[in-house]
């Protein structure tokens, strides 16, 4: 039997060369009625209002003081007012309890329906022609027929994603699978997400993250648009300061663990928030770490000796 490694080594070059077919575990908020993109308008930090049928944008959602309470992809689907929220499963109970909190009085209705649906991921270069879609950039949607079950694709940054009846998931994993897709797991899909410095909630984001720290200002907010929860520190960061920590790449000495504290001298600057095994780039991570452990910094890892070099994002 082949090493777990090795066969990592194996997903990970189906992932970059062929297409990986990954499933995650999501959630899933369905926002409906006449006021449903009203309401989202002054709840996150985009422009909810300007996604048309068939487009999707990149949102957080904030409390007063501007930390994320969750990040999310936007969705609208067709021509109706329904939009579909697609969430880490570590920000799902905090955005359902807020919407569900401030739509008292308004025409919207917030429905979890994860349970009802699945995420199957397709990485790689030939992730557009199993999936039987269009390209899409990033966010974008189309209804696409899969073994049979009508699914909503969805453009990322690596291939397309699939959200697929939960009724329906083993017929479209199969028909997946015999177009040509290779089974492969969340591990091997967080080395490429690491390689490409993009934070994940849950991970290097968190309740304590403002977006300015995770680099995600430029993707995820607007500042033409109007009033949201956050919006003032939001904006005065942006226009006025700049954040205290950033995200930064972590080449480390050996293998390190999500959680171990980071020290530049004698100071705590952050904690691991990714860590894994690259075969292009060796033992690498993600953190958001103090802005003096700027790039080309060494910073030790944990207590047993292991360093890392704060790289600048994306590896390579």
């Amino acid at each position: 039997m082949a090493s777990p490694t090795v066969e990592l080594d194996a997903q990970y070059r189906q992932l970059r060369e062929e297409c990986g077919l990954v499933e995650r575990d999501f959630g899933l908020l369905v926002v409906d009625g006449a006021e449903a993109a009203e309401y989202l308008q002054g709840q996150l930090t985009n422009d909810v209002e300007a996604i048309g049928p068939g487009e999707g944008a990149y949102a957080a959602l904030l409390d007063r003081k501007g930390h994320m309470q969750a990040d999310m992809r936007v969705l609208r689907p067709g021509e109706g007012p329904a939009l579909r929220l697609l969430l880490e499963p570590e920000g799902l109970a905090a955005a359902s309890r807020h919407l569900q909190m401030y739509k008292i009085g308004r025409e919207v209705e917030v429905t979890d329906a994860g349970a009802e649906q699945a995420l199957a991921s397709l990485v790689g270069p030939r992730a557009v022609e199993i999936a039987g879609s269009a390209p899409l950039p990033e966010n974008f949607c189309e209804t696409v027929i899969v073994g049979g079950a009508e699914c909503l694709a969805v453009g990322t940054a690596a291939g397309i994603d699939l959200i697929v009846p939960a009724a329906e998931r083993e017929r479209a994993r199969d028909a997946l699978l015999a177009a040509g897709a290779v089974e492969a797991s969340v591990e091997a899909a967080e080395i490429l997400r690491i390689e490409a410095g993009r934070p994940r909630f849950g991970a290097e984001m968190g309740t304590a993250t403002m977006p300015a720290e995770a680099g995600i200002v430029e993707q995820a907010v607007s500042f033409t648009k109007g009033c949201y929860i956050g919006q003032e520190t939001v904006a005065r960061l942006h226009y006025k300061g700049k954040p205290n920590r950033h995200l930064r790449g972590l080449r480390f000495s050996a293998a390190a663990a999500p959680g171990e504290p980071l020290r530049l001298g004698e100071k705590e600057v952050g904690t691991v928030g990714s860590a894994a095994i690259s075969p292009a780039f060796g033992a690498v991570g993600l953190a958001i770490l103090r802005r003096e452990a700027e790039p080309g910094a060494t910073v030790a890892v944990g207590e047993d000796g292991v360093t890392a070099e704060v790289v600048a994002l994306p590896f390579g």
